[in-house]
C-alpha cells in the first residue's frame, strides 16, 4: 500500500466536503432534520452531522440509504462536477422505474422541467458570468 501524497489527501478532503455539502443541501431542501434522517436510515444523528461537515467518510451502504431516502441516485452525490444537477440524475433513472408514469405524472414532470428551466434562465439573467452551482 502506498502512502498518499499531500495533494491526494487534499483531493480526498475536497471530495468529502463536496459530498457532505450535497447531502446537507438535499436534506435541507427536503425539509428534513438530521434527527429525522437518522430515524429513517438508522444512521446515528451525530454521524449524519459529521458526514455533512465532511469530517467523516460515508460508507457505500450509508450512501445508498441516504440516496434512497432523498429519492436521488447515488451517482448524483458522487458526481465530481460542482454544478451537478440533481434533476439530470433523476431523469436519467426514469427509464428504469418499475412502474410507468401515468399521463398526469408525465404532465407534472414536464411542468417541473419547465419550472427548472425558467428558474435557471432567471438565475443566469441575474448573473451573466455563467451558471452557478445547482441548488
Amino acid at each position: 500500500m502506498t502512502a498518499k501524497t499531500p495533494s491526494d489527501a487534499e483531493a480526498d478532503d475536497a471530495q468529502r466536503l463536496r459530498l457532505g455539502q450535497r447531502l446537507k443541501s438535499t436534506r435541507e431542501y427536503l425539509g428534513l432534520s438530521q434527527q429525522q434522517v437518522a430515524e429513517r436510515t438508522g444512521i446515528l444523528r451525530s454521524a449524519v452531522s459529521d458526514i455533512e461537515r465532511g469530517v467523516r467518510r460515508v460508507d457505500i451502504m450509508e450512501l445508498k440509504k441516504l440516496a434512497r431516502l432523498y429519492r436521488l441516485s447515488v451517482s448524483y452525490f458522487l458526481d465530481e462536477d460542482e454544478a451537478a444537477d440533481a434533476g439530470e440524475h433523476a431523469l436519467a433513472g426514469l427509464p428504469r422505474t418499475k412502474q410507468p408514469l401515468s399521463e398526469g405524472d408525465r404532465i407534472e414532470v414536464a411542468r417541473f422541467i419547465e419550472y427548472l428551466q425558467a428558474r435557471r434562465a432567471a438565475e443566469e439573467a441575474e448573473d451573466p458570468s455563467g451558471p452557478g452551482p445547482a441548488s
